[in-house]
């Protein structure tokens, strides 16, 4: 069987934290601002937890 590459863009949008969860950031906090208010802004500082239903993928593409 061949080793198992990880799926680059995968691991570039998400974070593993040292117990082993998934982090991710939020979608739409990069532009069209002025449209949000600043209550949906602040959320988007924080990091988001993973899907469930995508974790298992996710972590398969990843290797872990």
């Amino acid at each position: 069987m061949r080793k198992s590459k990880t799926h680059k863009s995968i691991s570039k949008r998400i974070k593993v934290t040292a117990r082993g969860k998934l982090k991710r950031r939020r979608p739409g906090a990069s532009h069209l601002k002025s449209v949000k208010s600043p209550k949906r802004i602040r959320r988007f500082r924080k990091d988001a937890d993973f899907p469930k239903a995508f974790a298992k993928q996710a972590r398969k593409m990843l290797g872990i």
